[in-house]
């Protein structure tokens, strides 16, 4: 009838254990944003392992995503440009976000728990890219994306340098996720999800997330199948290495070791200047990231093998083709126009120097007509992700215990004339299945879809059934030293047999690279 007002939206609200949140509905899908996991972690809860959340009385709005951990302002690539919705930057960050196509039917969804990027430094898990909308109307799953204590908030080890209370502050961070895996387990059947079917999942600082809890007694029993992308986290940093970089911390916040409860005084603003201060000085930079500190890590997460505290869960690992024209060239746009001197100088920093004529000459034949540039990008790709994924998969493979698949992203995306290749970054949209909200980084047209109809199914069978095989793509064998069977994704997505193998055994006397995240 004309002048009649449309109906209210339905009452959207469901029970935690803290209290009742209500929430939204987003094209038929109901969303909960900025729910707290645990307490706020300023003042005295900082370096400390998270402590739950206050229970609340009423019904709580959970319509706007929360804050995000305290961080330095990252640099914004344009193909990055339009994913950001981080709200302010506070300590009262231990929030997460659901979406979920029903609530209560008893449904047993499969859950999926998203680890955001950024390093152990930065990003949050409130971008568009990362809205699980798409993804529960494809596969009938529940997504969860969560936010957690990053850089000095949540990997300043002082462990050596005061008391036991602070045995744990080099995984402070990863503590957290742990707490948000545990409100999962509590709370996502009201949610309409199965909390004995959940698949934690990330992109490179994300799946480093995923490689660390993965090797933490503590996740034991609160995951059930893990998705590593671009970010197979091999070492942690050893306690001497970690005390080394708090100190530093300590010096440029003006705090003796011997006052380490002044830090639970400063303001926030002042613990991101001093972090400021410490990346912005000559030299080696600290790196803030979890500690091998024997208690919550017992061991280098997959070093010298698989970690056995996860021998039962089974993997899917992988990388994109390209992955250093977005992380190293966006920062040095120079790197798509190099010479060959430059070549062999750039490359100092990845290879030994009497081993680069070798190299360069071994990936020449590999590649005859790529120029410089491709050269580096090539190599660089390798010996920055690459070979740390296919160490993953060797020794989860060589555990015995649960399947590994191994993948590779190879569709070159159209953007900027097709100068990026298959990027770091370039699965997220397309596993979220997200195309729309990343055209600066996908394109638009017809393949972006095709690519995302592919991998999101991939991914979400893989939730369901802990196997990625499904009408979207071939037949998909598990990783062995056999066979090194590789799914390459593109346009027709395929199956090889120890892809990349004349570049792997080309590396393969080289010692791993050591990432810094």
């Amino acid at each position: 009838m004309k002048g009649k007002k449309p109906a209210p939206p339905p009452n959207i609200v469901t029970e935690t254990h803290r209290g009742k949140v209500r929430g939204a509905l987003e094209d038929g899908i109901k969303v909960f944003k900025g729910i707290p996991y645990a307490a706020s972690t300023a003042g005295l809860n900082r370096f400390h392992p998270p402590k739950p959340a206050k229970n609340w009385t009423g019904v709580r709005d959970a319509i706007a995503y929360g804050p995000m951990c305290p961080q330095l302002p990252a640099a914004r690539a344009s193909y990055a440009a339009s994913w950001t919705t981080d709200k302010e930057a506070s300590e009262d960050c231990l929030v997460l976000n659901v979406w979920t196509p029903a609530l209560y039917d008893q449904r047993k969804r499969p859950v999926m728990v998203w680890l955001h990027g950024g390093g152990f430094s930065a990003g949050s898990g409130s971008r568009n890219v990362y809205d699980g909308t798409r993804l529960c109307q494809r596969g009938d799953v529940v997504v969860v994306t969560v936010n957690h204590r990053l850089n000095v908030f949540g990997f300043l080890y002082l462990g050596r340098l005061g008391s036991s209370e602070y045995a744990e502050s080099g995984n402070a961070g990863m503590l957290d996720l742990i707490a948000a895996l545990h409100w999962v387990h509590e709370n996502i059947m009201a949610f309409g999800g199965d909390p004995a079917n959940v698949t934690i999942f990330g992109q490179s600082g994300g799946g480093a997330k995923v490689s660390t809890l993965l090797a933490m007694p503590q996740a034991r029993g609160l995951f059930h199948k893990a998705i590593v992308q671009s970010g197979s986290h091999l070492e942690g940093l050893t306690p001497a290495e970690a005390t080394k970089h708090a100190l530093a911390f300590l010096s440029a916040v003006d705090v003796k070791p011997t006052e380490l409860q002044r830090l639970a005084r400063l303001p926030p603003d002042k613990l991101v200047a001093g972090l400021k201060t410490v990346m912005q000085a000559p030299g080696p930079k600290p790196n803030y990231s979890p500690v091998v500190d024997g208690i919550v890590l017992p061991k280098g997460p997959w070093q010298p093998d698989a970690p056995a505290v996860s021998a039962a869960i089974p993997m899917i690992v992988g990388t994109t083709g390209t992955e250093t024209t977005t992380l190293l060239a966006s920062h040095a746009p120079e790197d798509f126009h190099m010479d060959e001197a430059t070549l062999t100088r750039r490359l100092g920093a990845w290879i030994p120097e009497k081993e680069i004529p070798v190299i360069v000459a071994g990936f020449r034949r590999i590649m005859p007509s790529a120029s410089p540039s491709g050269l580096y990008f090539a190599i660089t790709a390798d010996r920055r992700v690459r070979q740390q994924a296919w160490a993953q998969a060797e020794r989860k493979a060589a555990q015995g215990g649960a399947p590994v698949w191994l993948y590779e992203l190879d569709w070159k995306t159209p953007v900027d004339g097709g100068k990026w290749g298959s990027p770091h970054l370039l699965d997220v949209p397309l596993v979220f299945d997200n195309v729309a909200r990343s055209a600066s980084l996908v394109g638009t047209g017809p393949e972006p879809q095709i690519l995302a109809d592919q991998m999101s199914a991939t991914w979400i069978a893989f939730a369901r059934n802990g196997s990625p095989d499904n009408g979207a793509i071939p037949k998909w064998p598990p990783f062995s030293s056999a066979t090194r069977a590789t799914m390459v994704f593109d346009r027709e997505s395929r199956v090889m047999d120890d892809f990349r193998g004349d570049e792997r055994r080309l590396l393969a006397s080289l010692p791993l690279v050591k990432v810094v995240r």
